[in-house]
């Protein structure tokens, strides 16, 4: 079973940047898309961004285009995202998760299969 272990939250002030890296157990295979959700308290799980398996398609939330890029190396077995000029509503526990697809067809977090246990993500104003 592949265990994925996020890493890389921390409390940040507005405007900062952190890189969050997600390493699996295993290694993940180009047919997995990886994603990353957050939650934020009091509300329910979101999508965030994804990476299809090859790395050729990803998708962000409207929330974090253009401020968050997410990227994969197989080869290592590790999803990063990097989170810049990051703000106060981007406070969240992260999520990395694997889809057992190469295809990124929804945002839905019950389409994924495997997921780490969260990093905290706090950024004061």
């Amino acid at each position: 079973q592949v265990q994925l272990v996020e890493s890389g939250g921390g409390l940040v002030q507005t405007g900062g940047s952190l890189r969050l890296s997600c390493a699996a157990s295993e290694r993940i295979f180009s047919s997995n898309v990886m994603g990353w959700f957050r939650q934020a308290r009091g509300k329910e799980r979101e999508f965030v961004a994804a990476i299809s398996g090859s790395g050729g398609s990803i998708v962000y939330a409207d929330s974090v285009r253009g401020r968050f890029t997410i990227s994969r190396d197989n080869a290592k077995n590790t999803v990063y995202m990097q989170m810049n000029s990051l703000k106060p509503e981007d406070t969240a526990v992260y999520y990395c998760a694997a889809k057992r697809s190469a295809i990124i067809t929804s945002r839905a977090a019950r389409e994924y299969d495997y997921w780490g246990q969260g990093t905290q993500v706090t950024v004061s104003s």
